[in-house]
């Protein structure tokens, strides 16, 4: 059983293809830009669970949209020539909140998944290491791991925690072999300092796992979400990055990462 704040029947955001995003409950982060604060508590009233055989047989109700599946960037130039094959299977998406604090319940999640078939995806900020994470990691199709900043100081005063479990995590997946994405949300003034895009782009350039880096604009869709709270919000100043300003920024990623890099 999982705890669970809300899913995403038709989800394009997060892993290849159409997908069941599942968005669990709890996260140790307190990232200032986050947008879901209300999955960061371990319980909250509106917190529902949800069984196994329940996302399975959601799963199977959406199993024929879980075809080959282009992604934008591929429909728009009309063919596949010069950029990455991403990978065209869609399925289930577990996302949060961090879904590792129940990493024990989607390792058994995941390996009913591989029974009936469908892929499966960890969305993680990468905040715990252990081994019920590496147990899960090994049923786990493709790890789509949220690097917040490669600098420890600045990332703690972007999340109120270390980086130092989220470059095990990394650094575990790329001797697994297996597939990951990596993420980052640009935030003018936070995330966005040049010297530190070069360090996190040359930080991750020679792994070989690495299929995919996205580059998420930082956005302000979940601002009215602290005040129901009623909590402060830290980035009330702070507008997205413009055009230019994500340019810039996935221009010193590609110089490392190459064609894997994409501005979402």
């Amino acid at each position: 059983m999982l705890k669970i704040h809300s899913l995403d029947t038709f989800g394009t955001h997060d892993g290849p293809g159409i997908r069941l995003v599942i968005f669990t409950q709890g996260c140790q982060f307190r990232c200032v830009y986050c947008h879901n604060p209300d999955t960061q508590a371990l319980e909250t009233k509106e917190m529902k669970t949800i069984e196994t055989k329940e996302i399975i047989e959601l799963l199977e109700k959406e199993r024929s949209y879980f075809g080959p599946c282009l992604f934008a960037e591929q429909k728009a130039a009309g063919t596949k020539d010069g950029l990455p094959n991403f990978g065209q299977t869609g399925g289930l998406t577990i996302s949060g909140g961090e879904p590792t604090l129940q990493a024990t319940a989607l390792t058994e999640l995941f390996k009913e998944c591989k029974k009936y078939g469908f892929n499966t995806c960890l969305d993680t900020c990468g905040a715990i290491f252990d081994q019920d994470v590496k147990a899960l990691y090994d049923v786990t199709d493709i790890v789509l791991l949220d690097v917040k900043h490669i600098d420890p100081t600045w990332h703690q005063k972007l999340t109120k925690a270390s980086n130092e479990n989220t470059l095990k995590n990394a650094a575990y997946r790329e001797e697994t072999g297996k597939e990951m994405w990596l993420r980052y949300v640009l935030v003018p003034g936070w995330t966005d300092q040049p010297e530190y895009l070069e360090a996190w782009a040359k930080y991750f350039a020679e792994y070989k796992t690495v299929k995919r880096v996205e580059i998420i604009p930082y956005h302000e869709l979940g601002v009215f979400k602290y005040k129901a709270l009623g909590r402060k919000y830290e980035l009330a100043n702070v507008k997205p990055p413009s055009k230019l300003e994500i340019s810039k920024a996935e221009e010193i990623f590609k110089k490392y990462l190459g064609n894997k890099v994409v501005a979402v």
